[in-house]
């Protein structure tokens, strides 16, 4: 996803109209967050504007095969209890026995997002009941998490131009282990709830950013950032549509010079599109309830994606208590450096911060410098490269095997493919042209064998557009003065087209 700036966001407020549908309408007052920070009016002069405030925290599904305390198989879309422990089940006696894996990828998380790794952490149980949480509590880590003080920068585009980016930064407060819930699945025709505890167990990066951000955009480019950093660094999928990253937003407005409002928190945000849409529309609801003379309830909220608009789903106001408790089946998690490392250690029963920074692998900004500078495309194509899913692989293999000069080739792919892939919702690795293919259609082109026509022409068809056939059939008749059959001509272009 291609990072556009927030200007002209708040240009329409939504509400909520009767029976909990969203309607549009213009407040009397509005703000555009825009690139280059701060808040701006929109609507009526000679009023001060509101400044709204955003904070995410993010649980990133840990990509490991077993689950973060017991040896129970991690699968997506698995039969319902079928990957269930006695441990996960909470059965009495079981005990927690914590999984390396799950360690070094959030240590690994941390440190590419610049945090201070913690060589002591601990961990603790927080008391709460849902009937998919068997044991009537999570183990997570409330006092000493495993990461602290970290940041992540990311670019959004100005007043929507790919060529006016702008580098911004959140900070991250930290990053905690703790292990997800099961899931309930409820049967409105039955009024029943069964649950599933496939899930309850799996080890989950929770990912606290500070509220540094000021509206949709900036959060959905902050998480897409965050998404490429977990995927290069293989510590998760971050999957959103197989809930392997879920969002909660945490929004606020209030005036310049005043403190900060009472804040909703949007739970479970289960795509970046969404999250863009629910920060936005609740920065307009709750700048809208003010204006009207009401006040902003600290509640959680949920987005429905149909109605566009976020609904209630349980008030804040009275503290939750959580009864927060040192975990006493779990020991003082230790780290080690190089410098810390105990003489005759055995390598495989420890965590070795330093080996993990040795290994991390180029992060998505070093990528994008790399490309601007091996292939002197343009710092927004480099972002456009990285951010589509598999796209930048798709690029480096055409240039290889082409003669024509990678700042023409990066024309074709982004105006000519990914302008098809999108449309049809495709990713590079999905694409019904393959790398190889349009390099061999680019050395044509590039030798003066075909013409730039020509060779869109024959895209359009590999993209599945079968009707552009008729277009070559005509440049064959023309170049050999209409002494060629159009049957045989069409026959031998399908053959020469489907290899």
């Amino acid at each position: 996803m291609a990072a556009r700036g927030c200007g002209g966001v708040w240009r329409r407020a939504l509400q909520r109209g009767p029976g909990g549908s969203c309607s549009a309408s213009r407040p009397r007052r509005a703000v555009a967050c825009n690139a280059r920070g701060g808040a701006v009016p929109v609507g009526q002069s000679g009023l001060a504007p509101w400044v709204p405030v955003v904070g995410l925290e993010i649980h990133a599904q840990i990509t490991s095969n077993s689950k973060l305390f017991s040896g129970s198989q991690v699968q997506f879309a698995a039969p319902p209890n079928s990957l269930v422990s006695f441990f996960d089940a909470s059965l009495p006696g079981t005990l927690p026995v914590l999984n390396r894996r799950c360690v070094e990828a959030a240590v690994m998380t941390g440190l590419a997002l610049n945090c201070t790794i913690n060589k002591k952490s601990l961990f603790d149980r927080k008391h709460y009941f849902y009937a998919d949480l068997p044991a009537g509590y999570q183990i997570t880590q409330q006092r000493v998490p495993i990461a602290v003080n970290g940041s992540l920068s990311y670019s959004l585009c100005i007043d929507n131009k790919m060529s006016q980016m702008v580098t911004k930064t959140v900070r991250i407060k930290q990053i905690q282990l703790e292990q997800d819930s099961g899931k309930s699945l409820h049967d409105d025709a039955r009024s029943q709830t069964l649950v599933d505890l496939n899930r309850a167990g799996v080890g989950l990066m929770e990912v606290v950013m500070e509220p540094d951000m000021c509206c949709g955009e900036e959060a959905a480019a902050a998480v897409r950032e965050l998404q490429l950093i977990l995927q290069t660094l293989g510590s998760s999928q971050a999957i959103m549509a197989e809930g392997q990253l879920r969002v909660d937003a945490n929004v606020s407005v209030h005036h310049p010079g005043e403190p900060y409002g009472v804040r909703t928190e949007v739970k479970n945000i289960n795509s970046i599109r969404f999250l863009t849409k629910a920060v936005d529309y609740e920065i307009q609801r709750q700048i809208k309830e003010l204006e009207n003379g009401g006040t902003v309830v600290n509640e959680t909220r949920a987005f429905d994606s149909k109605l566009g608009c976020t609904v209630p789903m349980r008030d804040k106001e009275g503290k939750q208590d959580y009864r927060f408790m040192p975990e006493p089946n779990l020991p003082p998690l230790i780290l080690y450096d190089a410098k810390s490392l105990p003489a005759n250690v055995n390598h495989q029963q420890v965590v070795n911060i330093d080996w993990i920074h040795e290994r991390l692998p180029d992060l998505p900004s070093v990528k994008r410098a790399k490309l601007v500078e091996l292939y002197g495309i343009l710092p927004e194509h480099s972002f456009t490269l990285v951010n589509e899913d598999g796209l930048m692989e798709f690029f480096e293999d055409v240039v290889k095997r082409t003669q024509m000069k990678p700042k023409k080739v990066i024309g074709w792919i982004l105006s000519d493919l990914l302008s098809h892939l999108k449309q049809h919702s495709l990713t590079a690795n999905e694409s019904p042209i393959s790398s190889f293919l349009l390099a061999d259609l680019l050395n044509l082109l590039e030798n003066g064998d075909i013409s730039s026509s020509a060779a869109k022409q024959v895209m359009a068809i590999k993209e599945g557009n079968k009707k552009v056939i008729n277009k070559l059939i005509g440049l064959v008749r023309k170049a050999t003065r209409g002494r060629a059959n159009p049957l045989l001509v069409k026959q031998i272009l399908e053959k020469k087209l489907s290899e």
